[in-house]
């Protein structure tokens, strides 16, 4: 069973569905999830973590410099030696030094298609531009933003959304599934490498 610490910066929510699907999901008997991390000592999801009896860590970054924050999360993360790390809203760039060290061996989901749009707001991007539709992605991380290579994408169609809210909870929906499938298909490639998945299932 694959060790696995999730990290996010606020709410969670995308934690939280991982840690459903290990519970009673497709995640099952796949990984187990030692740790959720935050950068933010007052994240909601640290608390809604602590109480489905999930070990949680955090380092707060505010007010710390960039160096002495990535050096102690790099300490802790050695020390921890998870198999996989898993971003869920964390919203600080990692250092090159963590992700050489992890390389292949964490992974990011993005709520756009990463080859039209990087960075953050990516729904916001898609309302902004009157897309019919858009993407999620998830993908490895590599040392550029939102480059790394691609594990799966997923159409969302928000054709009948009137506000970017609407945008955001249809995403956030499929996200909640999509992530799950993609860590199952990781997790448990047999010769380490697992198929792209299909960017057209909805």
């Amino acid at each position: 069973m694959k060790k696995i610490i999730i990290m996010i910066s606020d709410r969670g929510s995308n934690m939280l569905a991982i840690a459903e699907n290990v519970k009673t999901g497709n995640l099952i008997d796949v990984c187990k999830i030692t740790y959720v991390f935050s950068n933010n000592l007052e994240a909601v999801g640290l608390q809604k973590a602590a109480e489905l009896g999930i070990p949680t860590n955090a380092i707060t970054s505010k007010g710390k410099k960039k160096k002495n924050y990535n050096a102690k999360l790099l300490s802790w993360l050695r020390r921890e030696n998870p198999d996989f790390i898993i971003l869920a809203g964390y919203m600080k760039i990692l250092s090159p030094e963590i992700i050489r060290e992890f390389h292949k061996r964490i992974i990011n989901i993005h709520p756009a298609d990463t080859s039209l749009h990087q960075g953050l707001h990516g729904y916001d991007w898609a309302w902004e531009n009157k897309l019919q539709d858009t993407k999620i992605t998830v993908h490895y991380v590599d040392e550029g933003l939102d480059t790394g290579k691609v594990i799966g994408k997923k159409v969302v169609n928000i054709s009948d959304c009137k506000t970017i809210e609407e945008v955001e909870q249809v995403g956030l929906k499929i996200e909640h599934k999509f992530y799950s499938e993609c860590i199952f298909k990781i997790l448990t490639a047999k010769d380490g490498k697992a198929q792209r998945i299909n960017t057209n299932i909805e």
